[in-house]
């Protein structure tokens, strides 16, 4: 690469935002776009919250990796002066037969990521407000919570052009590959954005640039999140008395307590319709909210008739086998694609921008996992 080469980082979510800020720790000149800006209520990045925590089963880097991140958070959040992780706790309930958990531990002993197992009396006694019966053990990450998402995108751009970077607002075309390389972006105005390096961070509008080489691999669904309200003066349910809990069961609710007084967040995992995320509609659907009081009614009967006072609509965009896409443009050898991880890929976002960085400045090939060739024939 020529001194300070020109990186062009599309998309200011949690991975554009952290790949802009770590390119330009590095010396680049770096310019980051987003079409309607960081932590917007379009973009899988945006909303009030997000699970951070070390769980992940077997035969996976996202342990390690988590372990970075909250290194990283740490580090910016005291550079910054502002507070964008909450240490509630994360408490993962095992219902079934405990596999996926078990395996974990191991994982997050390797990471150094806190934790303690607890059996379902001792998970009863620390928090009665939760029924209880049907849970085996749970794994309790003590140091693990919750990261208030849409201002971190937002603090993440702010720090990105305070140290120099170039922020606009403005939406990309499909990029026209031409000799092997990616000249020039076009944007939506019809003005053209030349560079040297062009890394594409767009969440669920990548299979829309690039309809021939992410094709189906990345599937963008409506996700219906709920907030319901507390009992008055009861403080049983705030984060300062709940962790972040995880319920990985016959369905997979998690949810998050307080967060400023928003009521007790709940969510089903369930991938669920896919999602149009420019034009979609952000109305929640009536199945979710009975199926959701249902769920409520089971494990925290105090709150089964606990009155709806928001909602949220979003949306994943989760690859087809759950791993990330960490890679070049098979035709253009200066474009890079980083995306898939809603659901879980928000904490990560500093750690992946640190990868992404390197990778780009050092000019280096990505991990086979991460590859778009793995869903090739």
């Amino acid at each position: 690469m020529s001194k300070q080469p020109h990186v062009v980082v599309i998309g200011a979510g949690a991975f554009g935002g952290w790949t802009a800020l770590h390119l330009l720790r590095r010396g680049l000149r770096v310019s980051l776009l987003d079409a309607w800006g960081p932590g917007n209520s379009r973009s899988s990045s945006g909303g009030e919250t997000r699970i951070i925590r070390g769980t992940y089963g077997p035969d996976q880097p996202y342990t390690q990796m988590t372990a970075r991140a909250f290194q990283l958070w740490r580090e910016n959040e005291a550079h910054w002066k502002k507070t964008l992780f909450y240490r509630s706790g994360v408490l993962w309930l095992v219902t079934g037969d405990g596999a996926f958990e078990t395996a974990s531990l191991k994982l997050l002993t390797e990471a150094g990521i806190p934790f303690q197992e607890l059996p379902q009396a001792e998970i009863q006694r620390r928090w009665p407000q939760m029924t209880t019966n049907d849970v085996k053990w749970a794994i309790f990450e003590n140091e693990s919570g919750f990261l208030f998402a849409r201002h971190a995108c937002q603090a993440v751009a702010e720090a990105f052009v305070a140290e120099g970077g170039a922020f606009r607002i403005a939406a990309a075309r499909t990029p026209e590959v031409l000799s092997g390389k990616l000249h020039s972006l076009t944007l939506a105005d019809g003005t053209k954005l030349a560079a040297d390096v062009f890394v594409f961070a767009c969440g669920p509008w990548l299979p829309q640039l690039f309809p021939d080489v992410i094709g189906t691999c990345i599937l963008p669904t409506k996700q219906d999140v709920l907030f319901f309200g507390t009992p008055a003066g009861d403080q049983r349910f705030n984060e300062d008395h709940f962790p972040v809990w995880i319920d990985y069961g016959k369905t997979f609710f998690y949810g998050i307590p307080g967060n400023q007084w928003r009521g007790f967040k709940v969510a089903n995992d369930a991938r669920e319709l896919p999602f149009d995320p420019t034009n979609g509609e952000r109305l929640v659907a009536p199945e979710t909210i009975d199926q959701t009081r249902r769920y409520l009614a089971h494990r925290f009967p105090t709150l089964k008739d606990a009155p709806l006072v928001e909602t949220r609509v979003c949306q994943y965009e989760n690859t087809t086998d759950r791993n990330l896409i960490i890679d070049r443009h098979p035709q253009a050898e200066n474009c890079w694609i980083v995306g898939g991880g809603s659901g879980h890929g928000f904490k990560l976002g500093p750690a992946i921008g640190e990868l992404v960085a390197g990778l780009v400045a050092e000019n280096k090939t990505a991990d086979p996992i991460f590859r778009i060739s793995r869903f090739k024939p």
